[in-house]
């Protein structure tokens, strides 16, 4: 069995250095550097029939909207994810280049080795971001939806939504079917 060797902890700069010249991708975590796996095909065609759904609506709006290879800085502490579909109004964001620092949304769409994470670790670092409007946490096992909306002060509203629901995206001024979202995904083996 052959093992693989850990990476080396890096500071902020290093890392932002070094990751662009790597083959895949890398989040950054206070210091550790943790590869990034590929998904499924579920997955996959989640994310962009969620993409085609929203984009009309964003592109109108002036926003953007990116896809999972596009890094958020999540705080400069030295915090960087890669979400896998985030969208942003921010004039900041709106010509970057490296990352993303301001989105009104943020989606994951969960796998077994993920799910766990994406639900507390990294919502907890999600809602230090103040433009955060949403959080949308979908899984690709079966249908369902976990919707996060910033509520007053530092309460988040919670809206589950299953199979016939429509989910409604405040920050994008959108409602989309469920079904739509899980249009020819198969969850069989």
């Amino acid at each position: 069995m052959t093992s693989i060797a850990p990476l080396p902890r890096m500071t902020v700069a290093e890392y932002l250095d070094w990751e662009p010249r790597q083959e895949q991708r890398y989040e950054y975590v206070y210091g550790d550097v943790v590869a990034m796996t590929g998904g499924t095909v579920p997955h996959n065609d989640i994310a962009i029939n969620l993409l085609t759904l929203l984009l009309p609506n964003v592109r109108a709006n002036g926003c953007r909207i990116n896809l999972a290879d596009v890094k958020l800085l999540v705080n400069n502490d030295g915090l960087y994810y890669y979400p896998d579909l985030l969208m942003s109004c921010h004039p900041q964001d709106l010509n970057a280049r490296k990352f993303i620092q301001f989105p009104s949304l943020i989606v994951e769409v969960l796998s077994p080795g993920t799910a766990d994470k994406d639900r507390t670790d990294k919502f907890a670092d999600y809602q230090g971001i103040t433009t955060l409007q949403e959080y949308l946490l979908i899984s690709s096992e079966r249908v369902g939806v976990d919707c996060y909306r910033r509520g007053e002060g530092r309460m988040w509203l919670y809206y589950p939504y299953s199979a016939g629901d429509e989910i409604e995206l405040k920050s994008v001024g959108v409602t989309v079917a469920i079904n739509d979202l899980y249009f020819g995904v198969n969850f069989e083996i």
